[in-house]
């Protein structure tokens, strides 16, 4: 993954970036980027600057597995369960697809209008608002810490 991107005229650098394996396979590299290196958890979701989650796909997988890890990792966060996020999140799984080795899935957050998915495993959605996108990366930054408690 790069050290930096260019996203709507914007410099993201990159602030974390983490291998996820499943068992002895490696599934996929996820990574953080953010105009500004957040320094606490808290400070990386509110923040109301752009902010990408990325995934690079290491290996191939089906849209019922990409689904149902999302589903089970994104409803443990009781905001997940309200009926706005809820339908936000069920919009989110349904733009999802099959993924290929090397395809990508980009979760960005676009200030003052809301997250933006695309890359290989979605067909494109967009989710307005910034709630759902506060939701999704503290629930993402909650269930894979990368800052100290």
């Amino acid at each position: 993954m790069p050290d930096s991107l260019q996203v709507e005229g914007k410099t993201l650098a990159l602030t974390h970036m983490e291998l996820k394996k499943k068992l002895f396979f490696n599934v996929y590299v996820w990574s953080l980027y953010m105009e500004e290196e957040p320094t606490c958890f808290k400070e990386a979701v509110a923040s109301n600057s752009l902010k990408r989650l990325h995934f690079r796909f290491l290996r191939t997988i089906t849209k019922d597995q990409l689904v149902g890890s999302f589903r089970e990792g994104l409803r443990q966060n009781p905001a997940m369960r309200q009926d706005a996020l809820s339908q936000s999140l069920e919009k989110l799984l349904s733009s999802l697809h099959d993924v290929r080795k090397g395809d990508d899935l980009v979760l960005t957050y676009l200030p003052g209008s809301g997250l933006h998915v695309s890359g290989g495993a979605s067909g494109g959605v967009h989710i307005p608002g910034k709630s759902f996108a506060d939701a999704l990366f503290s629930s993402w930054l909650d269930t894979h810490p990368i800052f100290p408690k």
